[in-house]
């Protein structure tokens, strides 16, 4: 579709929105009285020249860490911040679930805030009536709908906020981290809703931290970081860049930003999309069938077959002919500073990464994927038989899974002063989409004691991107079968 044919529902133009900060309150009043207009403030750029457009009809996501200025621009987009500079064009009868419930009137019984809340978006008596039983039967708050919502528990003003919103038929549907309300049922009826309105050819503007919802609903994905705009393309190639930026990687990140601007001047707009660049695990590009992933759990190499630790096939330790020092694949992921870390200090873990499918190192990975944790040792003493270990935790320190060498009956000879290994362990990700705590050591029995050589609590995160979460801790990857009889 040629650019002039193309119908815009949103249209962001070099938008900025700059904040004042002041020090001290007084600072305020003496920047305001001052003849010589001298300044007390310091400016914010929560947002510095964002430009990006939304076609009718077209779901796009708008990612970035805390702080990108994400939320700040859907504020603008409704109307609810002002933009220091820049435009917005909005082409549609826009619903937001920002802040739900925010226009409720607490004093007010249900019925009474749909009415209200009803008239604010546009709609008359007649309409709202028309849609008042969807929304009822969405919210599932039964004759509390007749109560004032001050009188309601937390859980029942967002669904009747989040019912309401999303039933009404908008034109543009805008949301920001909303659709986690209620309990997992309700969340389900919430997502299969976003879905009907998508097909339904509603305009859709998401902001998430859930790469999931990125991924199985977006056309178009928006990167930001720190108010300013980094890229746009498909999800895919977005989340890639995301990852980068989690990493700490921005050199890596302005890199392939660069490479792909000289292959677009070069191709004059052909296959610039970025795809063919994707680490993204959560597709497989033509050809690939997963190569770089370990053989197996508890996978070793010895030092008198050595691969070089951590290689892999995107690189992670590059080294030059001319013998540069080859990178660290925990230089490539995001390590936890505040680790805790003991042992004798008999072997030492000096490198260790997460890969994915495809064998790039990365933090984030895809529920029901083949994953690989590698852990690479150097031994500082003669050691009978070490045992390497990992565990995963979820945030309140509860362990979920782990296995070691032992358990797999990966049994390592004994090994000498000076020897390096390498160990992976390779298995299927079945954990909810969420986030996770990597623990790792090398450890051994001596004379039926148990010896910590080196052990790395809590040493990096692992974030699993799901497309389908169930309920619990782990996927049972039911096969389900409905029959009419």
């Amino acid at each position: 579709m040629s650019e002039e044919k193309k119908e815009y529902a949103i249209s962001v133009q070099d938008v900025t929105k700059i904040y004042r900060l002041y020090d001290k309150p007084i600072d305020r009043l003496k920047e305001s009285l001052s003849l010589p207009h001298k300044e007390y403030h310091r400016d914010f750029f929560a947002l510095s020249g964002i430009s990006f457009t939304v076609e009718k009809g077209q779901t796009v996501g708008i990612i970035g860490t805390n702080g990108s200025g994400k939320s700040t621009i859907l504020k603008i987009i409704t109307g609810v911040l002002t933009p220091t500079s820049g435009q917005v064009k909005v082409e549609g009868k826009i619903s937001a679930l920002l802040e739900l419930g925010a226009g409720f009137n607490m004093d007010y019984t249900g019925i009474e805030n749909i009415y209200m809340n009803g008239t604010m978006m546009g709609y008359s008596r007649k309409e709202m009536d028309e849609k008042l039983q969807e929304i009822l039967d969405f919210a599932e708050i039964g004759d509390f709908v007749y109560q004032p919502v001050k009188t309601y528990s937390s859980g029942m003003f967002v669904r009747l906020a989040f019912a309401l919103a999303i039933n009404v038929e908008p034109e543009i549907l805008i949301v920001d981290e909303a659709l986690s309300v209620g309990d997992v049922f309700f969340q389900a009826k919430c997502y299969r809703r976003m879905e009907e309105i998508r097909q339904s050819g509603t305009t859709i503007l998401m902001v998430t931290h859930d790469m999931g919802s990125i991924i199985k609903y977006c056309d178009k994905v928006v990167l930001l970081n720190k108010g300013q705009f980094i890229a746009e393309g498909n999800a895919g190639h977005m989340v890639d860049l995301y990852k980068k930026i989690l990493a700490g990687q921005m050199d890596s990140l302005n890199a392939e930003l660069e490479q792909e601007r000289e292959q677009k001047q070069h191709h004059d707009g052909e296959g610039t999309d970025g795809i063919e660049m994707s680490d993204f695990s959560g597709g497989i590009l033509e050809g690939e069938d997963g190569a770089g992933a370990a053989d197996g759990p508890g996978k070793q190499i010895g030092s008198d077959s050595r691969e070089n630790p951590g290689s892999q096939k995107t690189g992670d330790r590059q080294g030059s002919a001319a013998g540069t020092a080859p990178r660290l694949m925990k230089e490539q992921i995001t390590i936890n500073a505040n680790r805790t870390e003991y042992g004798d200090g008999r072997a030492e873990i000096y490198d260790l990464g997460l890969l994915d499918q495809r064998g790039n190192l990365t933090n984030l990975l895809l529920k029901g994927e083949t994953f690989t944790i590698r852990e690479c040792i150097r031994f500082h003493a003669d050691i009978e038989a070490p045992i390497f270990t990992y565990t995963i935790k979820d945030k309140k320190g509860t362990d979920l899974t782990g296995t070691n060498t032992m358990y797999e009956g990966a049994d390592i000879k004994p090994v000498k002063q000076g020897d390096e290994y390498q160990v992976e362990f390779t298995q299927k990700m079945n954990l909810q989409g969420g986030e996770y705590l990597l623990s790792m050591s090398c450890t051994g029995f001596e004379h039926g004691e148990h010896v910590v050589y080196h052990r790395l609590y809590d040493v990096a995160n692992i974030t699993v991107i799901s497309n389908k979460n169930t309920v619990g801790v782990y996927d049972m990857e039911s096969q389900v079968t409905a029959v009419k009889r």
